[in-house]
């Protein structure tokens, strides 16, 4: 019998276990890693000495790399808390608490990273000078440490002392632990061994293949509503057939998030909602169940508004920063920073939104929202993470304590978690750091929403408030948005500038059509009739010969250069969600074209409209607006055979044709063709230095100016990893 058992469990996920050892391995731990573990059964609830608890690994194996195919690769909390506390590691007087720690393996960048991140993850700001930096006052900011430290028992532990980390260098064979050995092959290929026996771990992911989500969600159309809430998820970081507790407010027409938890862009693309669609995010604190999805709300060409308190940005920012190394600048340019005041009514082009403070080891707010009609305002409370009255009160302590919280906090926090709206989504998760549904059996709200749970509720619960399963809605105020109708619009307008108003408005006359998921709207090798202006959801574009499907949001326009030109589709274009798109016939738009004497620009255009959306770099949520602009920006230029250059800063050299090798002096090669890209370099901090192209053959290029994509963030965060892949993570 064998001793090594290894077990694929998910894209980018191994379980490795050598149970004469007691190692048990996660190898690569991806966004909601715990969820999958949990449905393949390798966490499951066990029995040691009398206590219930949980099995699992009690070691991981990190990825050589910060992100992959643009999804990051570590995220190494809910993993990390699953073994201390529910495996019962660190639990004191648990009978699994036998001294050993979970293990983190891998590079000394991505380990230190990973350590940087679960601390920050418990603690968010860890001073009073942090919290003052972020603009709290020195009174709060006291108030605040104090109530920190009540939930840490009184002291802030450094990663180790919760951690072990395993640093695996260059093809050295390291020891994890009881004779089991781990030695890296290759960047990201991994050898575990015990004994005699060997297994091999790869965590690199294909081109175009993405980490799995491990739920289904079906397929849902919403109906836009003037002001309602669509409930994006009700269950918490362990539930494994749900998403975690989410919102989102739809408002006027416009998309706002509540949170971003993991998997955000599968839940989005289950709703109809492309990324391109949404307006902004309102984020309640950093852990995450409620942030890893900020990086897909990136992968648009638009900033995204991201609406918190400074303290919670602040401590968002430091987390994100341990493994992604980002800075307060760079998080302002893929984001739209937008503070809010606490304690106060902030407006929001008409949406009204109030943060309260919430006591919780990191800076956390709750939220409360309204907008004024006809006999009052109507609104919404949304309390993630809070903590129930009765351990709140157990930390009540003299003003001059220097741990627990005030009896005036903790009548304030009474107070401003029972306000009454007309509905309110409540965290009933228990324990230390979340609330309970009997303290809101008073709650004279019009309706309770019991959530952030990966469990059944109760016959009391049941009694006190009501579920929301994914996708249902609350609708506040009645009344359909135009909003299909002003978007399109826009859109055209920006993709034809010179055209004149009355010209647009006759093609606005089309119809807007209902497509269902999974239909095709395009088929390559066929003649286009349909061109379609994509209003909202997401189509999926499949090349032939190349692997994986590139995303396409709202503002892309479908079909229109083999209509132009009266000749076969070179790709197929497939609804991924429900899909809402104008239908432009062919002969009208050619009509239209020629009428503006737009053919031969548009026709002349569009070749390298088509040629950079077949890119990787530009495929996935880049508008036509937005390739159309880039277009319009962009000039051709030519290398001969053995030329050598370093990357550029200020532009990115698109390959249209030939052949090229870029070398790093830490030893990276590799090899270009048409559709590689380098330059840019203002982006990598300093990391390129030395870094040299050489062409191989003579090459036809596309100078982009890097002035035309620091605006589009998921071209920015492209090339972030990029950056990384090619000068850090080696």
């Amino acid at each position: 019998m064998a001793s090594i058992r290894k077990n694929p469990v998910s894209a980018g996920i191994v379980w490795v276990e050598v149970p004469d050892a007691h190692v048990r391995i996660l190898c690569g731990c991806p966004e909601d890693a715990v969820k999958h573990l949990l449905r393949k059964g390798l966490i499951a609830p066990i029995e040691v000495n009398g206590v219930m608890c949980e099995s699992g690994p009690n070691a991981i194996l990190l990825s050589d790399l910060a992100i992959q195919n643009g999804r990051v690769c570590s995220r190494s909390e809910f993993p990390v808390l699953q073994m201390l506390y529910n495996q019962g590691l660190i639990v004191p007087n648990h009978p699994r608490n036998t001294g050993a720690r979970p293990l983190l393996v891998g590079s000394r960048r991505q380990v230190d990273a990973q350590m940087a991140y679960i601390f920050r993850g418990n603690y968010g700001l860890i001073s009073r000078e942090e919290l003052m930096e972020a603009g709290v006052p020195r009174a709060q900011a006291d108030e605040l440490m104090r109530m920190k430290l009540a939930f840490a028992f009184g002291r802030i532990q450094p990663s180790e002392e919760l951690v072990t980390p395993v640093y695996v260098g260059e093809r050295e064979r390291v020891e994890i632990r009881n004779g089991v050995f781990v030695r890296r092959l290759r960047t990201n290929v991994f050898e575990i061994s015990y004994g005699e026996e060997r297994v091999e771990v790869n965590l690199n992911l294909e081109p175009g293949q993405t980490y799995e989500c491990p739920y289904t969600l079906g397929s849902h159309l919403l109906q836009r509503d003037y002001f309602a809430i669509v409930h994006t998820g009700d269950g918490d970081g362990w539930d494994m057939n749900r998403p975690t507790m989410g919102s989102i407010i739809l408002f006027q027409g416009r998309v706002y998030l509540i949170d971003a938890g993991p998997n955000i862009d599968y839940a989005l693309t289950a709703l109809g909602i492309g990324v391109n669609e949404i307006d902004g995010i309102f984020h309640t604190h950093c852990h995450d169940d409620h942030l890893v999805g900020l990086t897909a709300l990136i992968r648009g060409d638009r900033r995204i508004a991201y609406y918190a308190v400074p303290m919670v940005r602040a401590s968002v920012v430091k987390k994100l920063a341990t493994v992604m190394r980002l800075t307060e600048t760079q998080f302002s340019e893929l984001f739209e920073v937008r503070d809010l005041k606490l304690e106060e009514w902030n407006d929001i082009e008409g949406l009204e939104v109030r943060p309260v403070l919430s006591p919780h080891p990191v800076e956390t707010t709750i939220f409360y929202f309204r907008a004024m009609w006809e006999g009052g305002y109507r609104s919404y409370g949304h309390l993630a993470d809070i903590a129930s009255f009765s351990v709140l009160r157990k930390m009540i302590a003299p003003d001059d304590a220097p741990v627990g919280i005030s009896q005036e906090r903790f009548d304030r926090t009474v107070r401003d978690y029972v306000e009454k709206v007309d509905v309110k989504k409540i965290d009933i998760g228990g324990g230390l750091i979340h609330g309970t549904a009997v303290d809101f059996r008073g709650d004279t709200s019009g309706k309770l929403i019991l959530a952030h749970t990966a469990r059944r509720l109760t016959e009391e619960e049941r009694a006190i408030g009501s579920g929301a399963p994914f996708g249902t809605v609350d609708v506040l105020i009645e009344g359909i948005s135009d909003e299909l109708r002003r978007r399109a619009f826009g859109y055209l307008r920006d993709y034809f500038p010179e055209v004149p108003i009355y010209r647009i408005r006759h093609l606005m006359n089309n119809r807007i059509l209902v497509l269902n998921p999974e239909v095709i709207l395009v088929k390559e090798g066929q003649p286009v009739d349909d061109i379609h202006l994509i209003l909202s959801g997401t189509v999926e574009m499949l090349r032939p010969g190349q692997p994986g499907s590139h995303l396409l949001s709202a503002g892309s326009i479908i079909g229109e250069t083999p209509a132009l030109l009266n000749t076969c589709a070179e790709e197929t274009y497939r609804a991924v969600s429900f899909v809402q798109s104008m239908r432009l016939p062919r002969d009208l738009y050619l009509d239209f074209i020629q009428r503006n004497d737009l053919y031969h620009d548009v026709v002349e255009a569009r070749d390298e409209l088509e040629f950079l959306r077949g890119s990787w770099l530009f495929a996935d949520g880049v508008s036509c607006m937005t390739l159309n602009r880039l277009v319009h920006a962009t000039e051709p230029a030519s290398f001969e055979k053995g030329r050598s250059i370093p990357p550029p800063e200020d532009e990115l050299l698109v390959m249209r044709s030939g052949e090229a090798l870029l070398t790093t002096p830490a030893g990276y090669e590799e090899h270009l063709s048409a559709g590689s890209y380098f330059g840019a370099t203002a982006l990598a901090n300093g990391a390129h230095r030395g870094t040299q192209v050489r062409f191989l053959d003579s090459a036809q290029v596309y100078r982009v100016p890097l002035a035309s994509i620091l605006e589009v963030p998921v071209v920015r965060w492209k090339m972030l990893e990029t950056h990384r892949r090619r000068y850090e993570d080696h």
